[in-house]
């Protein structure tokens, strides 16, 4: 039986981290949530508040003998903006932090090293943040896969296609065989 593991991380809205990742080969669930706050079970229109502390994450379980946790966190850090502090384009505030939660303490090693080398790659210091994981909170039905559901919608043409554009340029040896 394979042994899957869970990788919690953010970079803005949710919608564009999931769209992306769920793409991958090897990444078996995608579900958007929220983590990194002080309420329990916020809803999206506390999460957008900014006053909940939470930040718009997914929670991404995936086989790691198919896409290697460093890979996966390779591909979020090259397909969001990880040099801007709560901010991805024109989404603003704390909730759209770039951030790793880890799960665990090998987690943490390989985003910490990660992110050390990944930084002489981009103009400006990378401020993802490192924390652990303490709560995910699944957000609401609707959020759910929701560029596959939504596709013609404008957010999804202006600012999702181009990610996952970009994924299919860069990484097209990582993508599941039918997005290829």
């Amino acid at each position: 039986m394979k042994t899957l593991e869970k990788a919690t991380i953010g970079g803005g809205c949710f919608w564009c981290v999931e769209a992306v990742l769920q793409r991958l080969n090897g990444v078996q669930q995608v579900v958007s949530g929220y983590a990194g706050g002080k309420h329990a079970n916020p809803s999206y229109r506390e999460v957008c508040s900014g006053r909940s502390g939470h930040a718009e994450v997914v929670q991404v379980t995936f086989d790691p003998e198919v896409l290697s946790y460093r890979d996966l966190l390779t591909v979020f850090m090259t397909t969001h903006d990880p040099t801007t502090l709560n901010r991805q384009g024109a989404d603003q505030g704390t909730q759209y932090r770039s951030t790793i939660m880890y799960h665990n303490e090998t987690q943490r090693d390989v985003a910490e090293s990660l992110l050390q080398e990944l930084g002489a790659h981009f103009p400006e210091p990378i401020v993802t943040e490192v924390v652990p994981l303490k709560v995910f909170f699944e957000a609401e039905d609707y959020h759910q896969d929701y560029y596959n559901n939504n596709g013609t919608q404008g957010y999804c043409q202006v600012v999702i296609d181009p990610k996952v554009q970009k994924l299919k340029a860069q990484y097209a040896d990582k993508l599941k065989p039918e997005v290829a």
